[in-house]
């Protein structure tokens, strides 16, 4: 089953992030969008675990955290697998990017995404048919 959009860490950070003035504004834009249409949305693992140290580094309590992540899990889930891993890798050579943004770039072929929303790669590049976006970029 295809999405339309994955979101990276960094938009459901700067959401809940009350200090972060219009990235916050434009993060939970994204975010209300998503939660109207979640079966068009996908996030991963590493995005859940990035967001749960993050989150937690800011100050949140595990509690808090935990109800938090329960909800971005109504978004389609893209696991941490062998095959995903191998995926990154083969990514990560084409690309020349970080393992990390490789990883995000699997999950993202992987759920089919059109779309990545994302300020950590290049606004507008194509990557293998996975157009990324900077929301916070001016048009």
């Amino acid at each position: 089953m295809s999405v339309d959009v994955f979101l990276d860490t960094n938009i459901l950070l700067y959401a809940y992030d009350l200090d972060a003035g219009n990235k916050r504004a434009r993060a939970m834009e994204i975010l209300k969008g998503a939660w109207l249409e979640p079966s068009k949305v996908a996030i991963s693992v590493q995005v859940l675990q990035e967001f749960q140290v993050n989150f937690v580094r800011a100050g949140n309590s595990l509690d808090e955290t935990g109800i938090v992540i329960g909800d971005l899990c109504r978004f389609r889930v893209i696991d941490n697998t062998l095959e995903l891993f191998g995926l990154g890798l083969a990514l990560q050579e084409r690309w020349q990017v970080s393992l990390w943004d490789a990883m995000i770039l699997a999950a993202a072929q992987t759920s089919g995404a059109r779309h990545l929303y994302s300020e950590d790669f290049n606004n507008g590049q194509h990557y293998a048919g996975i157009r990324a976006i900077n929301p916070f970029k001016l048009s």
